[in-house]
């Protein structure tokens, strides 16, 4: 047996997993273990280009990559094709990979495979070769509780085959955690019926890979959402998992991030900046997104926008006549942003999110108020925790015709920035997630407990 335990970390390949988990990564190499970071070709290649030029010769971590069988000219966007094409192809690879790097080096041998549970095929790899198991879990702890209980939800009528919801109202998995929205549960996804199947079954199927895995990782921490915990056995939330520790930036984006937002947000007054990123998935029509352009120019406030290159679907983002020209000094646009950097600048006073895990577990742990805009899938659930459960937020409502409207952006930025409460409440939660990460806090606990166990094997 190596004296050195190796662990093989293999995110599913999308934006919003492969950062929380190369984080995680780069935390676990930093407790003596090594660490290969399995990565599609496709995807290698983008979290290659994005990393500063100072981190290269970095070494912390070995990047490896397989093939995902998706060949260069075939549409990536068409999501049953890809799946179906990764499942067939990717298993054989990782197989391929670990019985190379048992042949690389005399007595090497894969300690634990640390999986995204999204990517459950490479927990099946490690079962059968006899290899620890850790599912990681990259979205909160109320959607994995909620996977637990689809079989019993479905036995008593509450949800058909297909998770769509036979009643009208409020469900409920226990007595202690919020309910979900009949029409907001996690696998929800309006108008695509496709990905919606798949990430119900994906939910369903993910009991089983828990429950025969060693270790169940969870990017939250316990006081957070303890009573979702309480209803998963062997879950260790080890969150919040950041990497502003960091010397430098290593946070797996997908995409080139514009540092000039950081030097333009230090020119700002303290507390001052509007900071709107929803994400990199989330896709406005052009209606829509005038209607947001309009709402941040009529709030008065200086503010950082990040308007990705798809952000409007099928076409090219135009923003209102003369709009730039208003806004010069005031209003900074970038393609991608640092959004730890961002999120933890003290220019920053509040963040308009789509209300993803990450940044939901970003904008928390550096106390800044949300203004909250969810898009699909568990982003909903999250909106109803930051605005009824944590109090740190507010939402922003579609009118009839399902606009989030200039007025109501304007309103509620208003709204948010006189409320004390709730800023006084982000602090507070800001405070929970630092001391969670502190010795002898939650997270901190969970996560030596599992680097002591995975260097007994």
């Amino acid at each position: 047996m190596s004296e050195q335990p190796h662990v093989l970390v293999i995110p599913y390949p999308a934006q919003g997993h492969v950062a929380p988990l190369l984080k995680l990564a780069t935390k676990i190499a930093e407790h003596g273990i090594k660490v290969t970071f399995v990565n599609t070709e496709f995807i290698e290649a983008k979290v290659m280009a994005s990393i500063p030029e100072k981190a290269k010769e970095w070494r912390l971590i070995k990047f490896v990559s397989i093939a995902d069988g998706i060949e260069q000219e075939e549409d990536r966007k068409d999501f049953a094709k890809t799946r179906d094409t990764m499942l067939r192809v990717m298993p054989g690879k990782l197989k391929d990979l670990i019985e190379k790097i048992k042949q690389s080096s005399e007595n090497e041998k894969i300690t634990c495979v640390i999986a995204d549970i999204s990517a459950r095929w490479a927990l099946e790899v490690a079962q059968t070769m006899g290899i620890s198991r850790a599912p990681f879990i990259p979205f909160g702890p109320a959607c994995l509780a909620l996977s637990f209980h689809i079989t019993r939800l479905i036995k008593d009528g509450i949800l058909d085959n297909n998770g769509k919801a036979m009643i009208d109202g409020l469900i409920s998995i226990s007595e202690n955690s919020l309910p979900w929205k009949e029409n907001e549960l996690c696998w929800t996804c309006r108008g695509k019926e496709k990905i919606q199947k798949f990430i119900f079954e994906s939910m369903r199927s993910s009991v089983q890979y828990v429950k025969m895995s060693n270790w169940v990782l969870s990017n939250s921490f316990y006081e957070l959402d303890s009573s979702s915990c309480d209803l998963v056995a062997n879950i260790l939330p080890i969150g919040p998992i950041l990497a502003t520790n960091n010397s430098w930036h290593l946070a797996g984006s997908l995409r080139p991030e514009d540092s000039s937002c950081l030097n333009w947000l230090d020119e700002q007054p303290l507390g001052s900046v509007i900071y709107v990123s929803l994400g990199s998935t989330t896709t406005l029509n052009q209606q829509q997104f005038e209607e947001l352009a309009l709402g941040l120019e009529f709030s008065g406030q200086p503010f950082l926008w990040v308007v990705r290159s798809d952000l409007v679907k099928d076409s090219i983002a135009e923003f209102p006549d003369g709009f730039k020209e208003r806004i010069a000094g005031r209003g900074k646009i970038v393609e991608w942003a640092a959004q730890e950097k961002v999120l933890a600048h003290s220019s920053i006073a509040c963040f308009v999110s789509h209300c993803g895990w990450n940044s939901t577990l970003e904008g928390l742990s550096m106390g800044v108020p949300f203004l909250c805009w969810p898009y699909f899938a568990d982003q909903c659930q999250n909106r109803n925790y930051i605005c009824e459960v944590w109090k740190i937020g507010l939402n922003l409502s579609l009118d009839e015709k399902g606009i989030v409207t200039k007025d109501e952006i304007q309103t509620k930025i208003t709204k948010l920035l006189s409320d004390a409460s709730i800023k006084e409440n982000a602090l507070k939660v800001k405070e929970k997630a630092a001391n969670s990460l502190v010795e002898g806090g939650s997270s901190f606990e969970n996560f030596k407990r599992f680097i002591v166990e995975m260097k007994s094997i």
